[in-house]
Formats: C-alpha cells, structure tokens, sequence
C-alpha cells in the first residue's frame, strides 16, 4: 500500500467509522485479515454487481502465505505492480501484514512459523534439486561419444 503505516492506518481507521446506521452487521464489513483486505481491493476494481464480475470475483482466491497446493508452484508477478516499478525509490510503503495485525488480524505468528517452515521446505528441495543437477552435468562430461557421433551426423542429428 502506497504511504506510511500511520497514514494507512489513520485511512483505515477512517473507512472502519463507516457502517450501516441501524444495523452495523448489514453495513461495509471492515476485513482485519490481508488476505480478504486484497480481496476487497479487487472486488472495487471489478464490475462485481454483474454476472460477469461474479465470476471473475469467484476464480479470485487469496491467501495469507502460500498454502500446500501452491508451494510446489512457480511463483509469477503482475509486472504493472510490482512496488519497484510503481513507487519512486524512498518512498513509504505498507505492507498489509503489517497493517492487518495493527487493526485487530491476530495470525502473524502462526503465518509466519509455517512460512518459515515452507521455507526451510523449499531450500532442501533447491539444495538436492541443485546436487542432482550437478551429478547430471559431471556424467554427461564424463560420456565418450566418438563412437555414436558420426552415425548421428550421417543421419542428420
């Protein structure tokens, strides 16, 4: 998020003063979770009252992490958005984390310990994955080929 931790909060804080006037449960829900504060972003940038909104809303789903099914994954980026590219350098910035655990959100810690966790994960699977690939290089120097060669280049290999 663009601006200050303050200023965001105080934003915030301004939009949670918002709510329906004899029956708050009806009125704009105020999300603490940055998982769901993502989600009500992008619902303001769709046409969400449209069945073409709805759906599009529905393939939407966001996380707080990465969970089991997206760990094994490649990561991809929306380029346009990428904080390098939107804010000058030195700039203030929020991040939601941050910001949903000072409104009320109350799993920073648990997030947090399963991301590290993942991490750990992650970086003993890099390890062996860059070990195999190593062993495979060193074989692959190590084949004589003189005798295959010229029968591959006859036949257009």
């Amino acid at each position: 998020v663009r601006g200050s931790l303050l200023r965001t909060r105080v934003k915030w804080a301004n939009s949670r003063r918002k709510r329906h006037l004899t029956n708050p449960k009806k009125g704009p829900i105020h999300y603490r979770s940055p998982a769901r504060m993502l989600w009500r972003v992008v619902r303001g940038m769709l046409p969400h009252k449209t069945a073409r909104g709805q759906a599009a809303l529905a393939r939407l789903a966001t996380f707080e992490g990465i969970p089991a099914p997206y760990d094994k994954k490649k990561r991809v980026v929306v380029p346009e958005a990428l904080k390098v590219l939107r804010l000058q350098p030195g700039r203030k910035f929020t991040v939601l984390k941050t910001l949903a655990n000072e409104v009320g959100w109350k799993h920073k810690d648990l997030i947090e310990r399963l991301e590290n966790k993942r991490k750990l994960e992650a970086q003993a699977f890099y390890e062996k994955k860059k070990a195999a690939a190593a062993q495979k290089r060193a074989a692959t120097a190590a084949v004589d080929l003189s005798a295959v060669t010229p029968v591959l280049e006859a036949n257009g290999y």
